[in-house]
């Protein structure tokens, strides 16, 4: 089993800071000699590429991402009150299959459509998956309209697409996140690092999607399993704020069952 697929593996056992450790341990893994070889040809490649065009990508990829955090049609759901772990991440399961079936669906349409319609995928996939991160939000109980919410999201974002010596940086930068400062405005954050790291690590599959005959089936898969990705790793994340504020409340605990805000 991969480690994204053991990513993606929900947790049955009732000790959550247990759970954690072993994910944690499992993301930040050094890669073996594939993920070396692949990261090494991926990093062989940007620096072939102009910076120019590193420029461009960057902020292209920073003003589509921040005009569907801060767009006049991003309605953000109001938080979650009063439920417990186990009754929030029900609901995150049911948005996480809807948001999947959703991806799949379009990235489906997408391939067989050819070129320009695999390229448009990408705005929306990526639409996709940060509305799926702001539900998250909202199911754990947070408010998606505050600045540093939206910058934990961005972080769950990168700590999904990312190589592991990104992830150890981004988990790091994510502890304690209630407890911490953070920036007064988006434009503090490293985009250049953010699309680099998303784009190295989606590139291979989502070309695929632009092949004649396969590129539907290969979309629909791609897309599904981006999504679920991002969504288990949306709740890793999350549970890890749950298990700090719970410790904060009640040192010593660290039980998923009848845990509150």
């Amino acid at each position: 089993m991969s480690d994204a697929e053991r990513l993606e593996s929900p947790p049955a056992a009732p000790d959550l800071a247990s759970e954690l450790a072993a994910w944690r341990a499992r993301i930040t893994k050094p890669a073996g000699v594939f993920g070396k070889t692949s990261r090494a040809v991926q990093r062989k490649i940007n620096t072939i590429i102009p910076e120019k065009v590193h420029a461009a990508i960057t902020a292209a990829m920073e003003g589509m991402t921040r005009a569907i955090l801060t767009g006049a049609d991003f309605a953000t759901a109001s938080p979650l009150r009063g439920a417990t772990l186990e009754q929030r991440e029900a609901k995150v399961e049911t948005a996480i299959q809807g948001w999947k079936t959703a991806a799949g669906a379009e990235g489906g349409v997408a391939g067989a459509g050819g070129f320009l319609l695999a390229a448009a995928d990408f705005p929306l996939l990526m639409s996709f998956k940060l509305k799926l991160l702001f539900e998250i939000a909202a199911l754990y109980g947070h408010d998606g309209s505050a600045l540093s919410e939206r910058l934990y999201i961005l972080h769950i974002f990168e700590l999904a697409f990312s190589d592991v010596e990104h992830r150890v940086k981004v988990l790091e930068a994510m502890d304690d996140w209630d407890s911490r400062p953070h920036p007064a405005d988006l434009k503090d954050f490293d985009w250049r690092s953010f699309q680099q790291q998303y784009r190295d690590h989606i590139d291979l599959a989502k070309l695929a999607q632009l092949l004649p005959v396969v590129g539907a089936p290969v979309g629909a898969v791609v897309n599904w399993r981006l999504t679920a990705h991002l969504g288990k790793t949306a709740m890793m994340a999350y549970r890890m704020r749950w298990l700090a504020g719970d410790m904060h409340s009640h040192p010593g605990s660290g039980q998923i069952a009848e845990s509150t805000p």
